[in-house]
Formats: structure tokens, sequence, C-alpha cells
């Protein structure tokens, strides 16, 4: 099978804290102008899946990236995103754009409980790791123990602005996902 004919791999892009946090009262715990960058150059060109909160603390559709927004109550009703109620629409919906766009990747955006509904397909996972201890109320699931490893990490230079020093990890899935 040719790397065309392949279904578009599950990309995670998440920034955790060092207790899992990766949102607080419906926003990040933090101010990382670097890691902002770091999203955009993962996700540009690439369909992403999000939940309508995630897409509310956010409050528009990104450029030069499709959004699919993935939520129980479909009120979001705009022109720039699409709105699904369930996962496996989600993914034929993001499937179809990934090939009009010519990408392999499907990006999970967030929040909680998208990523924790994912973890089983995800492919890989782009970490940025917050050196922070913030208090919140939505966490990153337990991953490490879910057959991935963590195949490179480096420290980018810390922009002034940045309120907490990170440092970006990829883990990849080691064996193959359950589809």
């Amino acid at each position: 099978m040719s790397e065309t004919d392949r279904p578009p791999r599950l990309v995670a892009v998440v920034a955790m804290a060092r207790n899992r946090v990766i949102g607080a009262r419906g926003a990040m715990p933090w101010t990382l102008p670097s890691d902002l960058r770091h999203f955009r150059e993962l996700t540009l060109g690439r369909p992403m899946i999000m939940g309508r909160k995630t897409f509310e603390a956010i409050g528009k559709a990104l450029d030069g990236r499709d959004t699919i927004v993935l939520s129980r109550r479909p009120e979001i009703e705009r022109a720039d995103v699409l709105t699904v109620a369930d996962a496996e629409t989600a993914l034929k919906a993001a499937r179809m754009m990934a090939a009009s766009r010519g990408s392999n990747e499907i990006v999970i955006a967030g929040g909680g409980e998208i990523y924790h509904h994912f973890l089983g397909q995800i492919d890989r996972i782009e970490l940025t790791r917050v050196e922070a201890d913030p208090a919140g109320d939505t966490f990153f699931p337990d991953f490490e123990n879910e057959g991935f490893e963590r195949r490179s990490e480096r420290t980018p230079p810390q922009n002034p602005r940045d309120s907490a020093p990170m440092r970006f990890e990829t883990w990849e899935r080691t064996g193959a996902p359950p589809r």
C-alpha cells in the first residue's frame, strides 16, 4: 500500500503541564507565544478535529486549516467550520478534507474529552511539556502506558513573553493502533 493509499494518521497536538493540566475554566492556564507558533507549524494545511469548548476558547476558525467541531449540541452554525455530533462523522469528514488538501495527517486538537475519546486511534502525539503545575479542570489522558514511545525532545528558545519554560516532545505509537 502506497503512502497515498493509507488513511491519514491521527496526530494529537497538545500542551500539558507537569500535573497533566491542559485547561482551566475554558482557557489555557499559561501564555506561551513560542508554543502557539509551534502549534501553527504542526497544524497548518491539515484538518483539525476539536471539541466545542476548545473551539469557543479559540474563538474562530484558524486560517489554513479545516476545522471540524465535535459537539453533542450542534448549535455552532458558522460557514467557516463543520459541526458534527459524533466522532465517526468527524473522522469521515476529516479524511475527505485531508485528501482534498493532499495531507496525510488529521490533527486532534482537544480538549480533554476529545483527546480521551481518540486516544486509542492516535498514531502520534506532538506534546508541549509545560514546566509548571497550574490549577486546572481539564487534563490530558495518561498515554505513556498506552503503547507510545518518545522519539524526540527539544527545548526551544524561550520567548520573553512565555510564562513558563517548555519542551517539545514527539511520541509515536510503537504498535499498530487499534482502528
